[in-house]
């Protein structure tokens, strides 16, 4: 599947023609495709009736004598196609087999060559070789080709988008995704411990040692990978010699900016750690994080978005299409300071994009704090497209009370529930403005994030922080799970805007970008949140609330996501509480012990409780572990969601109800 132009080069080989090279070098990391291609090279040499001889480098043992023996037809039969695969175990042979053993071989003979390190330079600065030599690195499928060798499979295609995402263009990756089914018809896909476990082996091979290991372990975690990150992570424990290591991995690349991995190696090992060993990828996580705070915090101006945007790759969302951030960089878009003559520019996109009110509010800061506005353009152009302001504010002022109704909101809330003290400020994301796609996910949003998360972590003596978003919907789950709760809703000129905030004297940006990191452990909310207003007889819609039952149940293991439910805002939590999460595992684990009435409801009991909250990996233990038919168990628990949302319909709010310890996760 695929591979055109390396098929297009062997079959130029075999052909005879005269332009053809006498050795192509196939080379890239392990699972790639070179053996299949080598393959590919046997088939057609047969078909076209020459003799192949195919040397396995594993059992060559570096000893060039056992190479010449292996592979003395191609030095007496002329046409021999020579095969040499996995040539990376007998690399030191590279040179001996370039200058003494291949000018030998018979006329018209062709060889190819595959392994996992790429060729050395002789080849090429070699004059008597350059032009008889091809180096031919063998890259991922992209995703066409990842999703046809997947239809080729047999997988449906409402399935490959988790597997095209998982295997990052690697046939190996995706065959044995494609050979492991979910764990029920329509559940989504994840990969498993032996997947895994063979992955690791194809992919990655033996390492020297359980430190190289866990520098691998850093590099899977981290966008790139410098010598300092490396050092924060893993302590002086001659991390020198690691990262040269890391750098002659033929599946590292080596870029001006560090090591990156190939995209099938870091969802591996990624997903191998968090299997295998959970807590110590926190870990990992949380110092990486850590890492990426000092690096904002030490870099220039210039260089403070990219490494936000760095940080920001521990946060990426794979299994989720709508994610609403984008690790990469942005190079045609350039974030500048306001200039007096953007000034008109900026007053239009306001007002297009909030109306007048907005806009006068706009004007006023612009006379204010212009030195607060950034704007955006596109490389090349003056023209702004898109502006943004962060606000610093030290005491409350008439003027800014009565031209903001925003900031009007913002005062009230912080002398009635954290005042500063001396030498305090706060600040606040007031504007954020696209014209056209308003607040949407896009490359200029990304940019406006990156800023505001940089000033966040370079700002000194700032007490508390506010956004302000429009769409609270798209926008209020990911400040959520990023510790920072909705605390107003201002009617400006008749647009509600939603205010988000947090106090950074309850937690310091270097806690909370290592508890951001930790996926086990629940966000703090640094602030009070306000739940929407309702009445004793308000309800979520019916749907809603059975989905938002579905979600509390499978995330509940997962703290960080069960913290967002939607039900935190149903009639099953008490408006005000100290602990709205407490408060909803106390009512569901109420309603899971008033169905067992009757026999179906204690059977409904047992397949809730054995699928999420024993917590198996998959459906088919869960299964196992109550000791009846996969077809029986999915009946039994599609009857127990109902009965349980039933249930949760009826039920009051409660005081949360003391549980198990093994049903609680460990916060």
């Amino acid at each position: 599947m695929g591979r055109e132009q390396e098929r297009a080069v062997l079959d130029l080989m075999l052909s005879g023609a005269a332009q053809a090279p006498f050795v192509a070098y196939l080379h890239g990391p392990g699972g790639i495709g070179k053996s299949s291609l080598v393959r590919y090279a046997a088939r057609q040499a047969e078909l076209a009736g020459r003799r192949v001889v195919h040397v396995d480098g594993r059992f060559l043992e570096t000893d060039p004598r056992r190479l010449e023996e292996a592979a003395a037809p191609a030095c007496s039969e002329p046409g021999t196609v020579l095969l040499i695969d996995t040539f990376e175990q007998c690399q030191p042979l590279e040179t001996w087999l370039r200058e003494t053993f291949l000018p030998r071989l018979a006329d018209q003979a062709i060889v190819v060559v595959a392994g996992r390190v790429a060729p050395d330079a002789e080849w090429s600065l070699d004059p008597g070789w350059a032009q008889l030599f091809t180096a031919l690195p063998v890259r991922p499928l992209d995703p066409a080709e990842s999703d046809a060798l997947l239809a080729a499979r047999g997988v449906p295609a409402e399935q490959r988008g988790a597997f095209v995402a998982f295997a990052g263009g690697s046939p190996l990756a995706l065959s044995l995704a494609a050979s492991v089914p979910p764990a029920a018809p329509g559940a989504p896909w994840y990969p498993a411990g032996d997947t895994l476990t063979t992955l690791v082996e194809r992919l990655v091979g033996d390492l020297p040692s359980a430190l190289h290991r866990r520098a691998l372990e850093v590099v899977a975690q981290a966008y790139v990978t410098r010598e300092p990150l490396l050092r924060a992570v893993l302590g002086d424990e001659d991390t020198n010699t690691v990262f040269t290591w890391l750098r002659q991995l033929p599946y590292i690349e080596v870029t001006p900016e560090g090591l990156h991995p190939h995209d099938a190696v870091r969802a591996t090992l990624e997903a191998d750690l968090r299997w295998r060993d959970p807590e110590r990828c926190d870990d990992i996580r949380a110092r990486i994080s850590l890492a990426g705070l000092q690096a904002v915090r030490s870099a220039t101006a210039d260089d403070a978005l990219l490494r936000v945007a760095e940080w920001m790759f521990l946060f990426r969302d794979h299994d989720r299409p709508d994610n609403l951030y984008d690790h990469r960089k942005h190079p045609h878009i350039e974030d500048t300071p306001l200039r007096p003559e953007d000034v008109p520019a900026v007053l239009r996109m306001a007002e297009a994009a909030e109306g007048p009110a907005s806009a006068a509010a706009v004007a006023h800061w612009l006379r204010r704090q212009p030195d607060a506005f950034r704007v955006h353009r596109y490389t090349g152009s003056t023209t702004p497209v898109s502006f943004m302001a962060i606000l610093r504010l030290d005491a409350p002022l008439p003027e800014d009370r009565a031209e903001d109704p925003v900031i009007a909101a913002v005062w009230d809330l912080v002398e009635t529930a954290a005042p500063l003290g001396p030498g305090e400020h706060l600040g606040i994301r007031r504007f954020a403005v696209q014209p056209g796609g308003h607040q949407q996910p896009s490359p200029l949003m990304e940019l406006i994030s990156r800023r505001t998360i940089a000033e966040e972590m370079r700002t000194q003596q700032r007490a508390v922080t506010f956004t302000v978003f429009e769409d609270a919907d798209r926008w209020g789950r990911y400040l959520a799970e990023a510790g920072m709760p909705q605390v107003a809703a201002v009617d400006v000129g008749g647009l509600r805007q939603h205010v988000f905030g947090r106090d950074w004297r309850r937690q310091t940006v270097e806690q909370w970008v290592q508890n951001r990191a930790r996926t086990a452990l629940t966000p703090l909310a640094t602030w009070p949140a306000t739940a929407p207003a309702r009445g004793p007889d308000d309800q979520l819609p019916r749907a809603a609330f059975e989905e938002g039952v579905l979600e509390a149940l499978r995330t509940w293991h997962t703290p960080r996501a069960f913290a967002t439910s939607a039900l935190l805002h149903s009639h099953l939590v008490t408006p005000g509480s100290p602990d709205p999460a407490a408060d909803l595992r106390g009512a569901i684990t109420t309603a899971l012990d008033a169905i067992q009435t009757d026999p179906a409801g204690v059977k409904a009991h047992e397949a809730l409780t054995a699928t999420y909250i024993t917590a198996p990996r998959t459906h088919r233990a869960a299964a196992r572990r109550l000791g009846v038919p996969y077809g029986t168990y999915r009946r039994h628990l599609a009857l127990a969601k109902e009965r349980l949302t039933e249930q949760l319909l009826r039920q009051s709010a409660t005081t949360p109800t003391p549980t198990p310890p093994h049903q609680l996760p460990r916060e």
